[in-house]
């Protein structure tokens, strides 16, 4: 069926199955969520009411009203990189991050805590264990310690009629800690936290993450969870948005998680246990860097959904790449010219068919007049046409189809690596992570598309088919106005290279021509 349709239309084809791709991928697959506004209060009663699901002993246990102003901060801890505050139910209640790059526009500090779930909540299976471990105070042996160059210790302890609860938590300097939950008493549930609670963009993925003891993933974006599910050979359990993460690892002992969901639908994390149980934390950012420093495995956080398998090796290219050059902007050009080298002997074969398909037009026209009514004998003679001079009537679609899994891997790459939040490139561009604030790439890249197009060789016979061509570069550049710096950087390098490469191969293909006429 494709050998019969003409260049132009194979071409505007693979043109707009990408984009169609492209749209459906981001309107089905990253959900456009409303921003949470951080300055409205919200109180830890309405949120854990909305929150709490129904006390089974299947489930997690419910929270008991408790207003704001029964909490308080027993301990302090502080880092270079982050501060975190202790509350009086031997909750993780405030958690912030130090370094400039994760400070709101305002100059404050990113908080990742949430109220609508706090990181080490305990809750117990038994109600009036569980209503009075709510309701009773952790004494603290420390209210301050500093972890900015070695791990501290810090020690909780609850007293409760017929249960005694003991946290020993050792914080590490990048925002790790290890947790021992010492309880001699019933069985309970505990866990790492909601995730972290910032402004979210139309980007922001919100949801779960489950890494198994094969290795395998499970990912649970709200609204996924229709009840209760559970898993037993967990080794990461994290709740994570766009760029942040809160979670429990433990890679000696597997993990009990329990998923639940809220009345929203948002996805929470739990840990059932009885008696002793020991795991590791982390609250911060998902970057590399960091998370590779405290075990490789937690690099699994950072998902790239269905790319993955293309995308994490890409970034550890990039990573490789910014290492050397200390400019993730220009790591991203470096990247582009490369990926444009290793794709050039396919692009190259493709546009020397796109010459020959077009030199080849008339003598096509001629076939289609002469055997308007016998398909099959074109279709014979086309493809003995074909053959003859060489050229593949596939030819000029394959380098963009082949593109298209190689620009959503470095689409999820480039969205999701906090690596690029207030990472600049040159002049204007101060932020990759966002877009371009005076529209400059976004410009220059339907530039580009519309010079390459120009370039390219097309023998259109429907007025539409060329309408619709050259509105393309148009409909491209009005979609990435919003999109990250970064990636409409990577297409505007990648246009280009097509732009001189296709240059190149017309003034290869004429001279071969005055080569042919001569002869």
């Amino acid at each position: 069926m494709l050998d019969k349709l003409s260049v132009q239309k194979r071409v505007i084809l693979a043109t707009v199955i990408s984009f169609i791709f492209f749209i459906v991928y981001d309107y089905f697959f990253i959900p456009k969520n409303l921003p949470i506004d951080q300055n409205r209060t919200v109180s830890v009663q309405e949120t854990q009411a909305k929150q709490a699901p129904a006390t089974t002993s299947n489930s997690t246990a419910s929270v008991p009203d408790i207003s704001e102003s029964q909490t308080k901060t027993i301990a302090t801890i502080k880092g270079a990189y982050f501060e975190a505050q202790i509350d009086n139910l031997g909750r993780i209640s405030k958690f912030y991050l130090n370094e400039d790059k994760y400070k709101n526009e305002d100059g404050s500090r990113i908080e990742l805590t949430s109220k609508t779930l706090l990181p080490l909540e305990i809750r117990f299976s038994d109600t009036n264990l569980n209503e009075q471990a709510f309701k009773t105070d952790y004494v603290s042996n420390l209210s301050q310690i500093d972890v900015t160059n070695s791990k501290q210790t810090l020690v909780l302890a609850q007293n409760l009629n017929g249960s005694k609860v003991v946290k020993n938590i050792t914080f590490y300097p990048s925002g790790n800690y290890d947790l021992e939950v010492l309880v001699s008493n019933g069985e309970y549930f505990i866990t790492p936290g909601f995730r972290p609670s910032v402004v979210v963009d139309n980007y922001t993925v919100h949801g779960a993450l489950i890494r198994h003891a094969d290795e395998k993933l499970t990912i649970l974006e709200d609204g996924d969870l229709e009840g209760t599910e559970k898993f037993d050979d967990v080794n990461i359990a994290a709740d994570s948005d766009r760029y942040y993460t809160t979670l429990f690892y433990s890679f000696d002992k597997p993990l009990n998680v329990v998923m639940s969901k809220d009345t929203a639908d948002n996805a929470i994390v739990f840990i059932k246990n009885t008696g002793d149980f020991k795991t590791s934390g982390y609250i911060g950012a998902k970057d590399h860097k960091t998370l590779e420093s405290i075990d490789a495995r937690l690099t699994d956080v950072i998902e790239y959904g269905w790319f993955t398998f293309i995308a994490k090796p890409m970034f550890g290219f990039l990573n490789l790449l910014y290492g050397y050059i200390g400019n993730w902007g220009w790591a991203i050009v470096v990247l582009t010219l490369i990926i444009r080298l290793v794709l050039f002997p396919l692009t190259y074969k493709g546009m020397l068919s796109m010459n020959k398909l077009k030199e080849l037009s008339p003598k096509i026209k001629e076939l289609q007049t002469k055997y308007k009514g016998d398909p099959q004998k074109l279709n014979a003679h086309m493809m003995e046409l074909y053959k003859k001079h060489g050229a593949n009537p596939m030819g000029g679609c394959l380098p963009i189809i082949m593109q298209i899994p190689i620009f959503f891997a470095i689409y999820r790459v480039l969205l999701n690596a906090i690596e690029l939040k207030a990472a600049p490139w040159i002049l204007w561009i101060q932020d990759l992570a966002v877009m371009d604030p005076y529209f400059v790439l976004p410009i220059l890249m339907g530039l580009t598309m519309f010079l390459q197009q120009k370039l390219t060789p097309t023998t259109f016979t429907d007025p539409m088919q060329e309408k619709i061509m050259k509105f393309l570069p148009l409909i491209f550049t009005f979609f990435f106005v919003t999109f990250p710096a970064g990636l409409t950087l990577y297409w505007f390098i990648n246009n280009v290279c097509s732009v001189i490469q296709q240059i190149f191969v017309n003034k290869l293909f004429e001279k071969h021509k005055k080569v042919e006429v001569k002869a």
